[in-house]
């Protein structure tokens, strides 16, 4: 049977789409193609032992994504939570919530200029199968 190989893009909408992404560019280092959008190469996420990219649903009344009123939030990989929390801070940012240390690494929530939680996630390495 034919199958999905996994997700080929997010898109969304925002109320002003050039300074939406000059924002991420800013605050978190993204880097935009010719044509304005961002390409996530799989060697990025294959260098982080632990990552994976997630489809999940939250039943409707989870406040996980609370402070924002979307439907839904972004998780960002990265590879080191300390220095983009540091990152974030230096442009104004601050995170909206810190996260203990669990089995699958670390996590912090940040804001976006259009009210969409951000998780940032520093993953553990997982056990070996």
């Amino acid at each position: 049977m034919a199958k999905v190989l996994g997700i080929g893009g997010l898109f969304f909408k925002a109320n002003d789409t050039q300074a939406t992404m000059q924002w991420y560019v800013r605050v978190l280092g993204l880097e935009l193609t010719d044509w304005g959008g961002v390409v996530f190469q799989p060697a990025g996420l294959a260098a982080q032992p632990g990552a994976g990219t997630v489809f999940s649903a939250m039943g409707s009344d989870t406040d996980y994504f609370a402070p924002s009123t979307k439907d839904f939030m972004f998780n960002f990989v990265v590879d080191d939570l300390d220095g983009v929390l540091a990152h974030c801070k230096a442009c104004g940012v601050e995170p909206v919530k810190l996260f203990p240390e669990d089995a699958n690494g670390r996590f912090a929530h940040i804001m976006d200029p259009d009210g969409r939680k951000i998780e940032l996630w520093q993953p553990k390495p997982m056990p070996a199968a």
